[in-house]
C-alpha cells in the first residue's frame, strides 16, 4: 500500500465510525438490582444506590403496604401477580412505597438464598420505547419490576395506546418475568377535562371515553392514597424522630410540625420528610 493512501483510509475509517450506530452499552441485568432506562441509546444504566426509606417508616399506608408487598412476594416466587397502579394525593408515599417494597422483598429473598428482583425505572416520556425495552427484559432470567413514576397522559398524547398493548392487549403481551408498577395523581391516568372533551365531541361518546379510561383497567391492582390527618402526620414524624435518634422532645417537634404543615398548606408523607430534614439540619444531626 502506498504511503499517501494510509492517512486517507484512516480519515475514512474515522468518518464511518462516527456515522455508525452507537455501541450497545447496556450492562447485563445481573450486574445490579436497579437500573434506569435511557431510551435515546437503548441503555440500561445501573443504579448502585436507590434513593429510598425503610418500609416501616412509611406510616398511614399500612393497607397499601401489605397489599403491594404480598403481590410483589408472589411475583418474586414465580406465582401469578398483577400490574399495580398506585394513585392519589401528591406526596402520599406512592413512589416511596414501590422502592421500599422492592428492598423489603429482596431482603427476604437474600435470607432464603434466592436471586433478587430487579427494579427498572422508565420515565413517562419514554413510554413509546416500551416495546424495545421489553424485548431486552424478556430475554433475562431475572424477575423484573418495571416502574414508571408520575404516569399520566394529556391532550393528543397517543402513547397510552402503546402502554395498553404492552400491558395486556398486544400479540406478545407482558413478558412473564416482568410486572409493571406505576404511580399517578389520577385514577384514570388522564385529566377530567380530557375525558369530558371526548364525551362531548365524539360521534359515539361512550366508546370514546371507554378508549381513554380503559388503560387503568389494565392494572389488576389499584391502590388509592389520600391526604392524611394530623394524628397520622404525627405518627410519620415520630417514626423518623425515633429511627434517626433526633434529640428533641415530643412537645417541641409537635409544635414545630404543626407550624411546618400550616406553612406548606398540607400534611403528607413528603411534607413530614421535608420537616425531618429541616429539623435534623437545625439540630446539627445527620440522617444516616
Amino acid at each position: 500500500m502506498s504511503e499517501p493512501l494510509q492517512p486517507l483510509l484512516a480519515r475514512i475509517a474515522e468518518a464511518l465510525e462516527r456515522l455508525a450506530p452507537p455501541r450497545d452499552e447496556r450492562p447485563a441485568l445481573d450486574s445490579a438490582d436497579a437500573f434506569a432506562w435511557h431510551a435515546e441509546n437503548n441503555r440500561l444504566e445501573p443504579v448502585p444506590q436507590v434513593n429510598r426509606v425503610h418500609i416501616m417508616l412509611l406510616q398511614g399506608i399500612e393497607r397499601q403496604r401489605e397489599t403491594l408487598l404480598d403481590n410483589t412476594r408472589r411475583f418474586a416466587h414465580g406465582l401469578p401477580a398483577n400490574n399495580a397502579l398506585l394513585w392519589g394525593a401528591r406526596g402520599a408515599g406512592k413512589s416511596s412505597l414501590v422502592k421500599a417494597v422492592h428492598a423489603a422483598v429482596n431482603a427476604e429473598l437474600a435470607k432464603a438464598g434466592k436471586p433478587a428482583v430487579v427494579l427498572v425505572e422508565i420515565h413517562r416520556e419514554d413510554i413509546p420505547s416500551l416495546p424495545r425495552l421489553l424485548g431486552l427484559l424478556r430475554a433475562s432470567q431475572r424477575r423484573i419490576i418495571l416502574f414508571c413514576d408520575d404516569l399520566s397522559f394529556d391532550g393528543e398524547d397517543a402513547a397510552y395506546k402503546s402502554l395498553k398493548a404492552v400491558l395486556e392487549g398486544g400479540i406478545e403481551g407482558r413478558p412473564g418475568n416482568v410486572v409493571f408498577y406505576a404511580t399517578s395523581n389520577r385514577r384514570h391516568l388522564m385529566p377530567r377535562d380530557m375525558i369530558d372533551n371526548e364525551r362531548s365531541t365524539a360521534i359515539n361518546p361512550s366508546e370514546a371515553v371507554e378508549e381513554k379510561v380503559s388503560l387503568s383497567d389494565r392494572f389488576g391492582l389499584w391502590l388509592g392514597f389520600h391526604n392524611c390527618d394530623q394524628d397520622t402526620f404525627f405518627a410519620m414524624i415520630d417514626g423518623y424522630v425515633r429511627h434517626y435518634g433526633l434529640k428533641i422532645s415530643e412537645a417541641d417537634w409537635k409544635k414545630q410540625a404543626v407550624e411546618w404543615s400550616v406553612t406548606r398548606g398540607s400534611r403528607s408523607g413528603r411534607v413530614a420528610w421535608q420537616f425531618i430534614q429541616d429539623l435534623a439540619g437545625r439540630l446539627g444531626q445527620r440522617l444516616d
